[in-house]
């Protein structure tokens, strides 16, 4: 879709929506997540601020080359499964990479809206539609084949190594991650 001028300026207007937080107390007394999600009417509101650019800088900062776009859209159009269809052509854990990838490094950082204000929420959105999935929708789960007896080791848990991970499985591979970070 080619937005007319008008539309693009005003989609350029609006303002990024913050994900609420849990309470500084309250989160002092459980494990519960900090970040709280976005609910259904705030990611359609931030959806729309997207200008599905002709040539989106955002799919090529991705490292997986997530179809943005197209999954951005059809948050604002309400059509929560099927974002987060799209969102698993490409990412074997949307709804992990929606919480851990450095969006602000990637696909945020080279945004369109980012030049002069603040760029879509996109890692944000992920996250939401990942979320809305498991809550709402059916869960999708690949069909693995039989094992090939091969054992794989893939070093770091970060986004990369959790979607080869996640690819690997897919083939019959036995898959064992090892992260560096976070050892108890």
């Amino acid at each position: 879709m080619t937005l007319s001028k008008e539309e693009r300026q005003r989609r350029m207007r609006l303002p990024r929506h913050k994900m609420s937080e849990q309470d500084p107390i309250q989160r002092g007394q459980n494990f519960e997540e900090v970040n709280q999600g976005y609910p259904p009417d705030i990611a359609m509101a931030e959806a729309e601020r997207c200008l599905d650019c002709a040539n989106p800088r955002c799919v090529s900062g991705c490292p997986v080359h997530v179809k943005i776009p197209q999954f951005i859209a059809c948050i604002a159009a309400g059509n929560f499964l099927e974002a987060a269809q799209i969102l698993h052509e490409d990412n074997s854990l949307p709804a992990v990479c929606g919480r851990v990838c450095p969006q602000e490094e990637q696909c945020e950082k080279v945004c369109v809206l980012g030049v002069k204000g603040q760029p879509v929420a996109i890692g944000h959105l992920e996250r939401f539609a990942s979320d809305y999935e498991r809550e709402h929708g059916e869960m999708h789960l690949p069909t693995l084949p039989p094992s090939t007896g091969k054992r794989i080791a893939i070093i770091g848990a970060g986004p990369s190594g959790l979607t080869a991970a996640g690819d690997l499985l897919k083939y019959g591979h036995a898959v064992t991650i090892f992260e560096a970070l976070h050892v108890a």
